[in-house]
């Protein structure tokens, strides 16, 4: 099993103030949700982790060792909300550059949401379908950490299902931080919960603590 530590992440654009002392820990093996209004740092608390985003500060800590800044990609894969596919290549040509062994590439192309829209280019697809092959080329690779943003996002509800299933499918070999406002969704996978309020991380035990805070109001519970 492989346990992050992630300690006094810090942030601030100019005078705004985005991440303030945030601190958490995930292991593989669990779902960990981060629930939280726009504004809140949830975005920025990814780009940190995948080494897009300088912070402030931050000490990202994998089974108690530091990790390079320079190095996060390859522990950490992400699931953006914008997708980085190229736009011109057909869905066959490319599955390889991310799985050249032919066996792996069979996960993808096995696929029935896939085998359908292999001859097409990327740029062809539908939003939904871009952000599915994404999210499949994402669980598929070898990073023990996913950092899922905005996962359910215009993928409708057949794909959803999909993406939920294969996260539980996985989650005995990776760790998973997830994002997104669909919060039905994610409180039916999670396994632990967290809430970004003010630049800080507050642990949620219960869902109506989703209330408590002001995230939910409790007529959506």
């Amino acid at each position: 099993m492989n346990k992050l530590l992630v300690k006094s992440v810090r942030k601030r654009f100019g005078k705004l103030r985005v991440l303030e002392e945030v601190n958490f820990t995930c292991s593989t093996g669990e779902v960990l949700a981060i629930f939280g209004r726009n504004g809140t740092g949830k975005s920025t608390l990814l780009r940190i982790l995948f080494g897009v985003l300088h912070p402030d500060q931050s000490d990202i800590l994998l089974n108690n060792k530091p990790l390079l800044r320079n190095r996060l990609n390859k522990f950490f894969g992400f699931h953006h909300q914008q997708v980085f596919l190229p736009k011109n290549m057909t869905v066959r040509n490319l599955v390889p550059l991310y799985f050249p062994d032919g066996e792996d590439q069979n996960k993808i192309f096995y696929d029935p949401n896939i085998n359908r829209i292999e001859k097409q280019r990327v740029n062809e697809l539908s939003i939904g379908e871009q952000r599915y092959l994404q999210f499949l080329l994402l669980i598929n690779s070898s990073h023990p950490f996913l950092l899922l943003d905005e996962p359910f996002s215009m993928t409708g509800p057949q794909i959803t299902e999909i993406i939920k299933e294969k996260i539980i499918e996985k989650k005995d070999q990776k760790g998973f931080i997830i994002t997104d406002h669909f919060y039905k969704d994610v409180l039916e996978i999670s396994d632990r919960m967290k809430m970004m309020k003010n630049g800080v991380m507050i642990s949620i035990a219960d869902k109506s603590e989703l209330v408590t805070h002001g995230y939910l109001s409790s007529r959506m519970l």
